[in-house]
């Protein structure tokens, strides 16, 4: 038995699929990324190092400040 195949022609411009990936929960982008990588995550703890890479910038953004500084300077 021989499953049928569909094909379907979405014409998207850039900007839309953006938008649309926006709209994504923080996991499913990480889905759309490793799939776009190649690569399929075989369990919840394949997303931990992406996770970790994919916050390290915008933590650096908000730790990396005058003000955090002033903040932690008596601790």
């Amino acid at each position: 038995m021989t499953t049928p195949t569909h094909q379907i022609y979405l014409p998207l411009q850039f900007n839309q699929v953006l938008e649309i990936i926006k709209q994504l929960s923080t996991t499913e982008r990480q889905k759309l990324l490793l799939f776009l990588l190649g690569r399929q995550a075989q369990s919840d703890n394949d997303d931990a190092p992406l996770t970790h890479f994919a916050s390290e910038r915008t933590l650096a953004r908000e730790w990396l400040t005058d003000e955090e500084d002033a903040a932690w300077q008596n601790l």
